[in-house]
This record gives structure tokens, C-alpha cells and sequence, in this order.
């Protein structure tokens, strides 16, 4: 039995965070994990950044709405989720994502998790576990499965190396630099074809 794990941002929806910050216009939101590698304090400064412009959760989950997932993504998940289980991987929040899912037929997600206080604004987030991605990998193996997984960029290539077969897609040139060992796709056709390849061979 094979199972394809796709991580979701920037594969089939938007980078969420950068998406946002450029929606409502407050440029400090498009901070990454590249700017600030420590993901804790990376976190809390976005938080109070949403508490200090008023933003609770019914307020971004419009604007996430009305991103839309990326051109052609969910032609592409649909005819994936014919031929092979489908599950996707990120490290995006449940309350983040769930306007997107439904836009994608709602597949099945596995991420993270934010708490909010009675007003509706954000006030904690809470990880599944640490390395999930990789680690829900481990999982699927053991229960028998050939797993085949995408993604974009650095946080998904443990999970690209646990599978048995990993693929990049639509890469920036320093992951695909860093990582050489894994085929570049560039656009859905290119990322199906890698993944009907990878299915007889593994």
C-alpha cells in the first residue's frame, strides 16, 4: 500500500504567514524561521504582533479564505487522491488551514494547533510533537506503507529522507544546492510524473 505526503505551503497553498502580512499590510507578519531560527520566540513575536493590531482568529480566517490555494493545486490533489492515499504534512495550525482545506475538498491534515481566549485572540500555540513531519513518516512505515512525499523547502527534508522516496517541489536553489540527492519538479504535471515514477520503484 503507498501513501503520498505532501507538505501544504507553498505546494499546494500559499506561505501563509508572508500571505498575510502582505493582505493586511503589517510587513513585520512576513518574518521567518529564516529571519528568527528559534521558532518559540519566533512564535510569541507573532502573536503579540496580532494582539497588538486586534486581530483575532474570525479576522484572520477571512483573510486566509480569501487567499485561495495555489493555481491548479486542487485539480492536482483530486486526481492524486484517486490513485493513492493522500495525507498532508505542514507545520501550520488547524485554525490557519481550515479555510484552505475546504477550498481543497478537505484532505486529510495533520499540523499543529493555536489556543485562543474568549475574545477570539490568539494566545498560544501548541505543537503536535517536535519533527512531526519526519516522524509521522516513521509511523506510516511501520504501519506497512511505501510512503512517497513533497515538499519546498528545509523543514521538509527529514520527512523527504525518512520516505522512500522524496521530492522537491518548486524549490528555492539553496535547498535544491543543499540537497542534490532529491529530484526538482517545478509545476504539478512534473510533480505527478515524479510521484507515478517513484511508485514503481519503490
Amino acid at each position: 500500500m503507498q501513501l503520498v505526503c505532501l507538505d501544504l505551503e507553498g505546494v499546494l497553498v500559499p506561505e501563509i504567514w508572508i500571505e498575510f502580512a502582505e493582505r493586511t499590510g503589517i510587513s513585520e507578519l512576513s518574518r521567518t524561521t529564516r529571519d528568527e531560527p528559534d521558532y518559540d520566540v519566533l512564535m510569541k513575536y507573532r502573536l503579540d504582533l496580532l494582539k497588538q493590531h486586534r486581530l483575532g482568529l474570525p479576522d484572520i480566517q477571512k483573510v486566509i479564505a480569501a487567499m485561495g490555494p495555489m493555481k491548479g493545486a486542487k485539480e492536482f490533489l483530486d486526481a492524486l487522491r484517486r490513485d493513492f492515499q493522500v495525507i498532508i504534512l505542514s507545520d501550520t495550525y488547524y485554525e490557519f488551514a481550515m479555510p484552505l482545506m475546504a477550498q481543497l475538498g478537505m484532505p486529510a491534515l495533520f499540523c499543529h494547533k493555536l489556543e485562543t481566549n474568549g475574545a477570539g485572540f490568539l494566545v498560544n500555540y501548541h505543537l503536535r510533537m517536535p519533527n512531526q513531519k519526519m516522524e509521522s513518516v516513521k509511523r506510516f512505515k511501520e504501519l506497512q506503507f511505501k510512503v512517497i512525499a513533497a515538499g519546498d523547502s528545509y523543514n521538509d527534508t527529514a520527512m523527504l529522507a525518512e520516505a522512500h522516496a522524496g521530492i522537491l517541489f518548486h524549490p528555492p536553489q539553496n535547498v535544491i544546492d543543499a540537497f542534490p540527492q532529491f529530484p526538482v519538479t517545478l509545476n504539478y504535471a512534473e510533480l505527478r510524473a515524479a510521484i507515478d515514477q517513484a511508485s514503481l520503484k519503490i
